[in-house]
């Protein structure tokens, strides 16, 4: 074959690959349904996301001006629908309820790719604040988590809350505990729900995450 040709077919290859890529951030969990349109930019100033749960519903309102970097990111990972089915993996009594770590592990590799920029502590972690984890500077993807008390002493650690829960608090002081910090999040991440409903079967999680009508510009 001449090394024209076979330079042209591993070029388009190298284009479908990349643009296969593209399709996992942007579409995030399309293989949970239709292929959700995704607002791009800047997110509104401020938006509401209903959480249906195992648990019942509870609604978070992001203010944009907390945290722009990761307001941004939050509000295109619900338009993904990235939360859908995902389990509140890490729920310690009187600090956190953690969740974000998608059944998909090629999901959550692509997300993670794309790491955010760390926003300043504008408020503190009070309790019913949505926060993203970090594992340090610049690491910030896809995880977050839900003060379940006065966490004060994580402002100084550079946990910057994006909002807070409005609505439905009990629902998420009900998120079922027992197992604390034992699921192991690189397992979750490569292997995704099959590991926890073998290993963690009581684990709570959720249905969906939707924007609130008028969100989506």
């Amino acid at each position: 074959m001449p090394t024209s040709l076979v330079v042209a077919r591993a070029r388009r290859f190298a284009t479908v690959l990349a643009a296969c890529a593209l399709t996992l951030i942007v579409a995030g969990c399309a293989s949970k349904g239709p292929p959700r349109e995704i607002v791009t930019g800047p997110a509104p100033d401020s938006f509401r996301v209903t959480f249906t749960t195992s648990r019942g519903p509870f609604v978070v309102q992001v203010v944009r001006a907390w945290a722009p970097q990761g307001a941004d990111r939050f509000f295109q990972l619900v338009q993904s629908g990235f939360f859908d089915e995902d389990r509140f993996f890490r729920v310690v009594p009187g600090f956190v309820a953690q969740f974000g770590l998608n059944d998909k592990p090629a999901i959550n590799d692509a997300w993670d790719a794309k790491r955010i920029p760390d926003d300043s502590v504008r408020q503190t972690n009070a309790r019913g604040t949505l926060v993203f984890a970090t594992e340090g500077p610049q690491t910030r993807s896809h995880q977050l988590f839900i003060n379940l008390a006065d966490n004060a002493r994580l402002d100084p650690l550079g946990f910057a809350p994006i909002g807070r829960v409005v609505s439905g608090m009990a629902a998420v002081d009900s998120l079922y505990n027992g197992y604390g910090d034992e699921p192991d999040q690189h397992l979750i991440q490569t292997l995704g729900n099959s590991y926890l409903a073998r290993m963690f079967p009581k684990l709570d999680y959720i249905k969906t995450a939707t924007l609130d009508p008028g969100a989506a510009r």
